[in-house]
Parts: structure tokens; sequence; C-alpha cells
């Protein structure tokens, strides 16, 4: 009978590690929805000082327009510098407001579709420090040629 027992609590013990074990294993990465003909080129998080960043794009599709994305806080994007992979580059002149959940207006890059190697920008969370920082997603829109 005492062999039993503790079969049993052994047994539940393992189980119950097993269990904890594959729950923690699961996937803390949300999912992020894009917009048909759109595809993610990065994501950055937010500071409220003045913040520069460089998203390094791995997609070797063209794109005609690139456009940003606003969670949670508003966002002021002021300078932005688009590298391409054939070494053009391109500075549009910006300063604007991107509010919460919303997304920019697009960047026209071209008709025909550019390869973008690297995106550079400066922005800043806007408003109360104590409300948390804005996360911001670039989307580049993919060239499509008719074929």
């Amino acid at each position: 009978m005492k062999i039993n027992l503790t079969r049993s609590i052994f047994a539940f013990l393992l189980l119950a590690l097993s269990a904890t074990f594959l729950s923690s294993c699961s996937s803390s990465r949300r999912s992020i929805p894009v917009e048909d003909g759109w595809e993610l080129l990065g994501e950055e998080k937010v500071n409220f000082l003045r913040d520069k960043d460089e998203v390094v794009v791995v997609s070797q599709n063209l794109f005609t327009d690139i456009r940003f994305r606003v969670e949670d806080r508003e966002v002021r994007i002021a300078d932005l510098k688009i590298s391409f992979q054939n070494g053009d580059k391109l500075e549009p002149s910006i300063d604007f407001v991107v509010m919460a959940n919303q997304n920019s207006r697009n960047i026209e890059l071209a008709a025909d579709g550019r390869a973008i190697s690297k995106i550079e920008f400066t922005y800043r969370t806007t408003g109360n420090v104590l409300k948390g920082r804005a996360n911001v997603l670039i989307y580049g829109k993919r060239y499509n040629s008719g074929f």
C-alpha cells in the first residue's frame, strides 16, 4: 500500500512538472497582423528623449512605399533616412506626429520598387512619461510587377 502511494505521488509530481515545463515553453512572441501587400520590416521601442534608431532590412523584396504604425502612445518622427541596396539614399523632409494605434502616411520610394538595406529615423514618444513608451512598427509595401 505504501509503495502504491509513493508511486502515485511520484506520478503526480512528474505530471505537474511536465505541465509546468510545457507551458513555459510556449512562445511569448505576439502575433502582428500585416495588411495584404505589406511586410513588417522592423520594430522599435521609443524613448521619451530624442531617440535615433537604425533598422537593418533583411528582406530581399522590392518596396514601393513604407509607413510607420505606432502602438500604445503617440510618436513624433522628426528625421528619416532610407538607404537602398544599390547605395542610393532617400531623405524625405518629414516632421509629423503619428497618433497611438494609427498608421503614418505612406512615404513613396519608387513606383517600380526599391530594395531597402536600412532605415534610420529620429523620433520620440510624446506626452506623460508615467503612461509608458510607444512601440513603432515599420512596414514596406511590396512591389507587384503584375506577373
